[in-house]
Protein backbone atom coordinates (compact mmCIF):
# COMPACT_ATOMS: atom_id res chain seq x y z
CA UNK A 1 0.00 0.00 0.00
CA UNK A 2 1.38 3.55 -0.99
CA UNK A 3 0.37 6.80 0.12
CA UNK A 4 1.30 10.35 -1.15
CA UNK A 5 1.81 12.85 1.86
CA UNK A 6 1.01 15.97 0.49
CA UNK A 7 -0.45 17.64 3.46
CA UNK A 8 0.91 20.43 5.40
CA UNK A 9 2.48 19.95 8.99
CA UNK A 10 0.85 19.51 11.93
CA UNK A 11 2.12 21.05 15.52
CA UNK A 12 1.04 20.31 18.88
CA UNK A 13 1.58 23.00 21.86
CA UNK A 14 1.65 21.27 25.17
CA UNK A 15 2.24 22.09 28.73
CA UNK A 16 2.30 19.98 31.87
CA UNK A 17 1.32 20.41 35.36
CA UNK A 18 2.22 17.22 37.75
CA UNK A 19 -1.60 15.35 37.20
CA UNK A 20 -2.49 16.07 34.01
CA UNK A 21 -1.10 17.97 30.68
CA UNK A 22 -2.88 20.43 28.07
CA UNK A 23 -2.65 20.43 24.43
CA UNK A 24 -4.08 22.37 21.02
CA UNK A 25 -3.48 21.43 17.48
CA UNK A 26 -2.47 23.71 15.40
CA UNK A 27 -1.68 23.61 11.33
CA UNK A 28 1.48 24.34 10.09
CA UNK A 29 4.40 25.33 12.59
CA UNK A 30 3.93 26.89 15.58
CA UNK A 31 4.70 29.94 15.95
CA UNK A 32 4.04 33.49 18.29
CA UNK A 33 0.51 34.19 17.72
CA UNK A 34 -0.66 29.94 18.27
CA UNK A 35 1.90 30.18 21.61
CA UNK A 36 -0.19 32.81 22.35
CA UNK A 37 -3.58 31.38 21.99
CA UNK A 38 -2.44 28.68 23.96
CA UNK A 39 -1.47 30.60 26.79
CA UNK A 40 -4.62 32.08 26.50
CA UNK A 41 -6.55 29.16 26.77
CA UNK A 42 -4.40 27.61 29.68
CA UNK A 43 -5.45 30.86 31.76
CA UNK A 44 -8.78 30.54 31.02
CA UNK A 45 -8.74 27.12 31.69
CA UNK A 46 -6.61 26.66 34.85
CA UNK A 47 -7.05 29.96 36.45
CA UNK A 48 -4.60 30.00 38.48
CA UNK A 49 -0.95 31.52 38.53
CA UNK A 50 1.29 29.51 36.31
CA UNK A 51 4.92 28.94 36.20
CA UNK A 52 5.68 28.24 32.50
CA UNK A 53 9.16 26.74 31.68
CA UNK A 54 9.98 27.56 28.16
CA UNK A 55 12.41 25.95 25.71
CA UNK A 56 13.84 28.75 23.56
CA UNK A 57 11.51 28.98 20.69
CA UNK A 58 11.43 32.02 18.98
CA UNK A 59 7.67 32.35 19.69
CA UNK A 60 8.34 32.19 23.21
CA UNK A 61 10.57 35.32 23.03
CA UNK A 62 8.52 36.90 20.75
CA UNK A 63 6.92 40.57 21.30
CA UNK A 64 3.82 39.78 21.42
CA UNK A 65 3.84 36.70 23.90
CA UNK A 66 5.66 39.14 26.31
CA UNK A 67 3.48 41.66 25.76
CA UNK A 68 0.33 39.58 27.08
CA UNK A 69 2.70 38.01 29.85
CA UNK A 70 3.22 41.43 31.17
CA UNK A 71 -0.18 42.91 30.80
CA UNK A 72 -1.08 39.84 33.41
CA UNK A 73 0.72 41.63 35.96
CA UNK A 74 2.82 38.71 37.47
CA UNK A 75 -0.15 36.11 36.92
CA UNK A 76 2.15 34.34 34.52
CA UNK A 77 6.09 33.34 35.77
CA UNK A 78 8.41 32.36 33.44
CA UNK A 79 12.05 30.62 33.19
CA UNK A 80 13.98 29.41 30.18
CA UNK A 81 15.53 25.88 29.97
CA UNK A 82 19.17 26.13 29.31
CA UNK A 83 19.99 25.72 25.62
CA UNK A 84 20.21 22.15 24.02
CA UNK A 85 18.43 20.88 26.98
CA UNK A 86 15.76 18.62 25.46
CA UNK A 87 16.20 15.83 27.99
CA UNK A 88 15.05 18.47 30.75
CA UNK A 89 11.45 19.44 29.40
CA UNK A 90 9.21 16.89 30.60
CA UNK A 91 6.55 18.02 27.73
CA UNK A 92 9.50 16.28 25.62
CA UNK A 93 8.92 12.69 27.45
CA UNK A 94 5.06 13.13 26.18
CA UNK A 95 6.62 13.43 22.97
CA UNK A 96 8.60 10.72 22.94
CA UNK A 97 5.79 8.33 24.44
CA UNK A 98 3.81 9.65 22.01
CA UNK A 99 5.06 8.92 18.64
CA UNK A 100 6.53 5.81 20.01
CA UNK A 101 3.50 4.34 21.65
CA UNK A 102 0.62 5.81 20.53
CA UNK A 103 0.85 6.71 16.65
CA UNK A 104 3.97 4.24 15.57
CA UNK A 105 1.61 2.50 12.97
CA UNK A 106 -0.35 5.50 11.99
CA UNK A 107 -1.08 5.52 8.29
CA UNK A 108 -3.64 8.31 7.87
CA UNK A 109 -5.35 9.06 4.84
CA UNK A 110 -5.76 12.44 4.50
CA UNK A 111 -5.11 15.28 7.11
CA UNK A 112 -7.82 15.50 8.42
CA UNK A 113 -7.41 11.72 9.39
CA UNK A 114 -4.17 12.77 10.64
CA UNK A 115 -5.49 15.62 12.81
CA UNK A 116 -8.31 13.41 14.60
CA UNK A 117 -5.91 10.62 15.39
CA UNK A 118 -3.56 12.92 17.30
CA UNK A 119 -6.26 14.60 19.06
CA UNK A 120 -7.59 10.88 19.69
CA UNK A 121 -4.14 9.46 21.22
CA UNK A 122 -3.57 12.53 23.23
CA UNK A 123 -6.96 12.68 24.90
CA UNK A 124 -6.22 9.06 25.91
CA UNK A 125 -2.49 9.60 27.18
CA UNK A 126 -4.27 12.49 29.16
CA UNK A 127 -6.96 9.90 31.34
CA UNK A 128 -3.69 8.27 32.14
CA UNK A 129 -2.40 10.36 35.47
CA UNK A 130 -0.01 7.90 36.31
CA UNK A 131 1.75 7.94 32.80
CA UNK A 132 1.39 11.93 33.54
CA UNK A 133 3.35 11.53 36.86
CA UNK A 134 6.07 9.05 35.57
CA UNK A 135 7.10 12.23 33.28
CA UNK A 136 7.81 14.29 35.92
CA UNK A 137 9.62 11.17 37.80
CA UNK A 138 11.87 10.57 34.59
CA UNK A 139 12.91 14.31 34.79
CA UNK A 140 13.50 14.36 38.34
CA UNK A 141 15.03 10.76 38.81
CA UNK A 142 17.56 11.56 35.72
CA UNK A 143 18.79 14.33 38.10
CA UNK A 144 20.90 11.29 39.90
CA UNK A 145 19.63 12.83 42.95
CA UNK A 146 19.14 9.70 45.30
CA UNK A 147 16.83 11.92 47.20
CA UNK A 148 14.53 12.51 44.74
CA UNK A 149 14.98 8.80 43.55
CA UNK A 150 14.63 6.29 46.50
CA UNK A 151 11.88 3.70 46.01
CA UNK A 152 10.00 3.29 48.68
Amino acid sequence: MQYNFNWKSLSVAAGLTVWNFYFRLYPGAVKKAQVLDFLQALVRHLRLPLLVVWDRLPGHRSRLVQDYIASLQGWIHQEYLPPYAPELNPVEFIWAHWKQHELPNLCPKDYYQLSEAARRTLRRMRRRPRLITAFCSKLLCGRNDSILCESQ
